[in-house]
């Protein structure tokens, strides 16, 4: 039985504060070879692992990411405390220049590193990209470019073409919630396309010219092979380490 490539989605967030040094620790301990992280900047322009605009939920205090220099979001626990209580109040929220550190220390890994849009919207295509890009081109050949931002994903191609500026991805990928949506993608011919699991169609054969596709955000294990069979490359998931030892045990007999 064929099964899916896994994408640790935000590290091992089922378990550990999501897009933490500890979350991305404990997705490949749990066995996985790609994890994704969210990418937001500073107010001094400084990259941070961060999916939210707001800080309330990941830190428990006001303000926005953009609204605070990367010294102060340093200081600042991302502990996630709705979730965990004070379980992980030690745990400081990460850089993208740590991120690197940590891909260097597993050459096995690859990093898909999402920009979001309210980055994109506070900074600008080209800064963003700037700020990825200087703290990534060591490790270009392990990270993946991904964004719903068209216009940043197509600033990214002319720069992965040799066009200009620094380059820190070997690959770029489109993100869309909806299936619909992956046309708006067809000039820019991306190596992987990621959509929501929701916004897929009920049947029917999942495919996207020559992208990999990569389904967010599953963790039942039948739904993943059913995926799989569809056209479905890649599963995008919190639950790590339980999807994947359910699909190997249900993998095993025929492996066996």
């Amino acid at each position: 039985m064929p099964i899916p490539e896994l994408i640790a989605h935000r590290g091992y967030a089922a378990r550990y504060p999501e897009n933490t040094l500890l979350a991305l620790e404990a997705a490949v301990a749990a066995g996985a070879r790609f994890v994704e992280v969210d990418v937001q900047l500073s107010a001094d322009g400084v990259p941070v692992l961060f999916h939210d605009r707001k800080l309330r939920r990941m830190c428990g205090v006001r303000g926005s990411v953009s609204g605070y220099r990367a010294s102060k979001l340093g200081s600042l626990s991302a502990s996630e405390p709705g979730r965990f209580g004070q379980r992980f109040a030690d745990t400081p929220l990460a850089t993208l220049g740590q991120f690197r550190g940590f891909l260097e220390a597993h050459t096995g890994v690859v990093g898909f590193v999402e920009a979001k849009p309210g980055a994109v919207r506070y900074f600008g295509v080209e800064r963003v990209l700037d700020a990825i890009a200087a703290e990534l081109e060591p490790i270009a050949r392990q990270c993946v470019l991904i964004s719903t931002v068209l216009p940043l994903l197509l600033a990214a191609d002319d720069r992965a073409r040799g066009q200009r500026g620094t380059v820190g991805w070997h690959a770029l990928g489109g993100v869309v919630r909806r299936w619909r949506q992956r046309h708006a993608l067809a000039g820019l011919r991306p190596e992987y396309l990621f959509c929501d699991v929701r916004g897929l169609p009920g049947r029917g054969d999942i495919g996207f010219r020559q992208s990999r596709i990569a389904v967010y955000e599953v963790a039942d294990a039948t739904l993943a092979l059913d995926l799989h069979r569809r056209g479905v490359d890649m599963i995008e998931t919190f639950a790590i380490g339980e999807l994947r030892r359910e699909l190997e045990a249900r993998a095993a007999p025929v492996l066996g």
